[in-house]
């Protein structure tokens, strides 16, 4: 089975295009959580992260952060910009190529982030550092 964004990138399936160059292309979501919701992927083909060749991460997020500046300019209702990656099927990712979600806010617009019931209690230093000493390992 294919690749729904690469058969957008090579042109055999039909997108509203925002932004287009040699590496990144932004679409406008054909599922918007709002009016302007916009996708930025990279046209190589990648599902996660992880896999993009050098740079090429943060040229998404170059032309995520210019598409939420447009989104203000735009006269499009927004107040506010998520930027959201889902990494990953069990963060969500329904979509196997990365792609970065350019979401217009505004108060009133029905979207919510969920938090488990022990959010608001503070993490214990001791955790949070052995924690930071796991990942610090897996930068080496």
């Amino acid at each position: 089975m294919g690749c729904a964004f690469c058969d957008i990138v090579d042109g055999t399936s039909p997108a509203s295009v925002v932004y287009s160059d040699g590496m990144v292309m932004a679409i406008m979501d054909i599922q918007p959580i709002v009016p302007g919701h916009m996708l930025v992927m990279p046209r190589e083909h990648a599902v996660l992260m992880s896999q993009m060749a050098p740079g090429v991460g943060s040229l998404c997020f170059t032309v995520a952060a210019r598409c939420a500046e447009a989104l203000r300019t735009s006269g499009m209702r927004c107040e506010g910009v998520n930027l959201w990656v889902a990494d990953g099927e069990a963060a969500f990712q329904d979509v196997p190529h990365f792609h970065i979600h350019v979401i217009p806010r505004y108060a009133g617009d029905g979207f919510t982030l969920g938090f488990p019931a022990n959010y608001s209690v503070p993490t214990e230093r001791s955790a949070l550092d052995d924690a930071a000493a796991r990942i610090r390992r897996g930068l080496s």
